[in-house]
């Protein structure tokens, strides 16, 4: 293959490459056996039209998409292994020679990883991060256990109180007209929760089942909708139903239900255990990322726009991944929220340019010190995979493709580099 590579202005290279005519020809074959049945030739029935025939009467370009289509991403894919130039967006690719029995030559803007110049990596100093659990935390994470196994009691002889949960249906109205987002039936709501607008809830207390009641309401200045943001609203809502959580009582029968622990004494002490194991984990956690942080607010680098954008592009689909489990889609979403796409893009610009920032300057640290993962090491984490997944190790390796071998590889490679970082910093 021929590849030519030209630096555009930092960060951005033309590659120029082709495809063989050979290549290309066996490529327009299979598109035209893809394709063949669904041209009407006169004299041939239909799908029995040779190539050449289809060529002639659609034009020798009929196939050439579908062609290129086929070839370009291994091609691409070639010329950059070819060129020794590292990606990191989506490439604009055009084609810019094509004739038949000559190889057709593409031209590729890629964009390409950013330099990254090190500043202090080792012996960085950071404050300690502590945390402390008191008995007021252990007591709360009791109560949430109470209240998460509290019974649910119909009230039926006096109003809704604060605490109550209220079944309610509603419709909500602004100048007059009923808004996208603002009606439900049978929700419910525990009053005094601050799930809904301010005001809402409290307007609610005293009312009794099946009362109407008109609740008046002002949207919050930052109202995630636009178009309800400052405005004043009117919801309508109709009481179903009041219920009242029945706590259970706080003694050794609560903790054996809740728990392996036959006393309330050794339930409490167990709480206590896990609450101090997760304010260490916090804590570490904490430690290393502000480690982190300082290495990457001493290193130097430029992040492209193309970059940048490709890493949200990642970061929007995980986001729809993640509410697709709960039924919705990112229109619905966007719907819902009073958002454009444009302003939902650009709540993750932070994020993506801090994920995007560690993955560059562990990377240059990692090529620094040479770190790299051992063969007996991959074994391990594979070791461990396979338990973690309940598979058979010969299983777990055959199922993973080389590509994912390289990533758990580089992977591991981070993690070392984060550990030796973390290893020469002083915590004070």
């Amino acid at each position: 293959m021929s590849v030519k590579n030209e630096q555009i202005e930092k960060n951005l290279v033309k590659l120029t490459f082709e495809v063989s005519a050979e290549d290309f020809d066996k490529a327009i074959n299979l598109a035209y056996k893809k394709n063949a049945n669904k041209f009407n030739i006169p004299g041939y029935r239909k799908g029995k039209a040779p190539r050449k025939i289809v060529e002639k009467y659609y034009t020798e370009a009929v196939f050439y998409d579908e062609a290129i289509n086929t070839l370009l991403p291994d091609a691409y894919e070639s010329a950059l292994k070819e060129s020794g130039i590292e990606s990191v967006a989506r490439p604009e690719i055009d084609v810019e020679e094509i004739k038949s029995g000559e190889p057709v030559v593409f031209t590729a803007l890629v964009t390409t990883k950013p330099e990254v110049t090190l500043g202090e990596y080792k012996g960085i100093e950071v404050d300690k991060i502590d945390y402390t659990v008191t008995d007021e935390d252990v007591q709360k994470d009791i109560e949430a256990a109470q209240k998460k196994n509290a019974r649910l009691i119909t009230v039926d002889d006096r109003a809704i109180e604060n605490g109550d949960i209220a079944v309610i249906d509603f419709e909500g109205f602004c100048d007059g007209e009923a808004f996208d987002g603002g009606k439900g039936e049978g929700y419910d709501l525990e009053i005094g929760s601050g799930t809904f607008i301010p005001g809402f809830e409290e307007q609610l207390v005293g009312a009794k089942t099946d009362d109407d009641v008109e609740v008046k309401v002002t949207f919050p200045e930052e109202y995630h909708a636009e178009n309800l943001a400052g405005k004043d609203a009117i919801f309508k809502v109709k009481v179903n139903e009041i219920k009242k959580r029945e706590l259970p009582e706080l003694d050794d029968d609560f903790a054996s239900e809740v728990s392996e622990f036959d006393t309330m004494d050794e339930f409490k002490a167990d709480v206590r255990k896990r609450l101090e194991e997760a304010a260490l984990n916090k804590a570490k956690t904490e430690t290393e990322n502000a480690i982190i942080d300082k290495v990457i607010e001493n290193a130097s680098f430029d992040i492209p726009d193309a970059m940048l954008e490709a890493q949200i592009d990642n970061i929007v689909r995980d986001f729809a991944q993640r509410i697709a489990y709960q039924g919705m889609n990112l229109d619905m979403y966007m719907q819902y929220t009073g958002q454009t796409m444009e302003t939902f893009r650009a709540q993750f610009a932070e994020q993506a340019k801090k994920q995007i920032s560690g993955s560059l300057v562990l990377e240059a640290v990692k090529k620094t010190e040479g770190i790299e993962a051992g063969p007996e090491e991959v074994e391990l984490h594979l070791v461990d995979m396979s338990k973690k997944y309940n598979m058979e190790l010969d299983k777990l390796k055959e199922a993973l493709s080389e590509v994912e071998m390289e990533n758990i590889k580089g992977e591991l490679e981070i993690q070392k580099t984060i550990d030796m970082i973390v290893n020469n910093a002083s915590v004070k």
